[in-house]
């Protein structure tokens, strides 16, 4: 049997939102594999999916620009060591500068955007300049652009969350949607436009994780299998915008809102702060404790 340490099981409790001692058996019975003692522990008590992707660790903003023509658009996650420094006007105005030099230049990657020009400097030189008058170091994380038909955007909690939506037809329904895709962090995040376009692992996964949560129902396999198929179509609602609930008017779904504005939404990209970065748990209070000892 592997050794299952303490820290092993919190991030597993982490991870799911369920109890030590059940986390603890899960490892047990999974020999200390962590992916597979989450879907075990999905399958006996119907657990969310993992959470460990929503984590907000890293602190800093999101950087969003569309052109005034709204034929391209990019984000920027540009982090940094704390919130306060997060809402720092040059910080906001640099991460609102590579934004735009990601829509205009095209970067393959973050460090090609650091070698991109912005107002007569490399934006590796303005980043270094930044640290030094701000006194955090502060960095480009990751960068998203679309420049296909149109683009609207929108951002949230003081640049907390950039969206942008790739679209045709109506540009104010764009942004709206795009302002959707935000508020869905908050229940169930969107990870693709339509049913079709849903990762065939993913299905298969939650296919598997159904399948065995029904059968331990103990019904008739005719009845197993419209169960799973049932919780299948439920969780491809949930998890593609077009059948989502319109924040604006839940009553609809996003697809029926679009058609009636006849706009199609082709693609999106969004961003949060910090999103799959654990952030280090800092006890202040022990900390000034263990000075006061030093003296």
């Amino acid at each position: 049997m592997a050794d299952i340490s303490a820290s092993l099981v919190k991030e597993l409790r982490e991870m799911t939102g369920l109890g030590m001692m059940e986390c603890k058996r899960a490892l047990a019975e999974t020999d200390g594999d962590i992916k597979k003692a989450e879907e075990l522990l999905r399958i006996k008590s119907g657990a969310k999916a993992t959470k460990a992707a929503s984590r907000q660790a890293a602190e800093g903003t999101i950087g969003v620009y569309v052109s005034a023509d709204a034929s391209k658009g990019a984000l920027v996650e540009f982090n940094c060591e704390t919130d306060f420094a997060a809402r720092n006007v040059d910080l906001l105005a640099m991460a609102a500068a590579l934004a735009k030099s990601v829509a205009e230049n095209n970067p393959a990657d973050v460090a090609a955007l650091m070698d991109t020009t912005i107002d007569g400097e490399k934006a590796e030189v303005k980043r270094a300049a930044l640290v030094q008058k701000v006194g955090e170091n502060m960095t480009a994380r990751r960068i998203a652009r679309i420049a296909s038909n149109k683009v609207a955007s929108y951002i949230h909690g003081g640049g907390r969350i950039g969206v942008l939506v790739e679209y045709t037809g109506n540009g104010d329904i764009a942004r709206d949607v795009a302002m959707h895709l935000a508020a869905s962090v908050a229940s169930t995040r969107a990870v693709c436009v339509s049913k079709e376009q849903v990762p065939a692992e993913l299905i298969e996964n939650e296919r598997k994780i159904f399948s065995a949560q029904a059968a331990e129902s103990g019904k008739p396999a005719d009845i197993v299998a419209k169960m799973v198929e049932g919780r299948i179509n439920k969780y491809l609602a949930e998890v593609t915008l077009l059948g989502q609930p319109f924040v604006k008017d839940p009553e609809q779904t996003v697809e029926k809102v679009l058609k009636a504005a006849n706009t199609t939404v082709h693609s999106f990209q969004m961003f949060l702060v910090g999103e799959g970065i654990e952030k280090k748990a800092v006890d202040y209070a022990a900390e000034v404790a263990a000075a006061a000892k030093g003296l």
